[in-house]
């Protein structure tokens, strides 16, 4: 596999939705399906456009196999979202994506690099912990949708 990772640009928000929508379907018919699932292209093109975040694509060759959306602050890099086609997981797109992550945030001067997960979803908590990231604290958060999601924050830092 050759992969390359590059910056998302505002008219490939489908690419970006299609990878998400693909690695997010295995979230629908759980208690509270994932809010990911009602995103549409107009959304996420908006917020790349506007600046309110940016995307991550991966390729292998020309075909899209990964995605990722991040903001950051003064200090840190938050991510969302961190999708991977179903037939290209257990292959380090999730994990080459991270890095590519951590050394954007290192780059640009941000001291750590962190993200909610559901509690409900270990295979997640243990992908990043097993990328060097550590549980910081439980809270639960209202998604978009309107439902309490429990999560953990889970942290890098530099």
């Amino acid at each position: 596999m050759n992969l390359m990772i590059r910056l998302a640009r505002a008219d490939e928000a489908d690419l970006v939705h299609r990878v998400m929508m693909l690695a997010f379907e295995e979230y629908r018919h759980i208690d509270i399906p994932s809010s990911a699932l009602n995103e549409t292209v107009c959304s996420i093109q908006s917020s790349l456009k506007n600046g309110t975040e940016k995307a991550l694509l991966c390729f292998d060759d020309d075909v899209p196999l990964g995605s990722v959306r991040f903001k950051t602050d003064k200090n840190t890099l938050y991510f969302s979202r961190l999708s991977v086609c179903p037939e290209a997981r257990g292959r380090g797109v999730a994990k080459s994506m991270l890095k590519w992550l951590e050394d954007y945030a290192k780059e640009h001067g941000k001291s750590e690099v962190w993200c909610r997960v559901r509690i409900s979803v270990p295979q997640n908590i243990q992908l990043y912990k097993s990328a060097g990231y550590n549980v910081c604290m439980e809270e639960v958060v209202t998604n978009p949708n309107g439902f309490p999601v429990k999560t953990v924050v889970m942290k890098k830092e530099f």
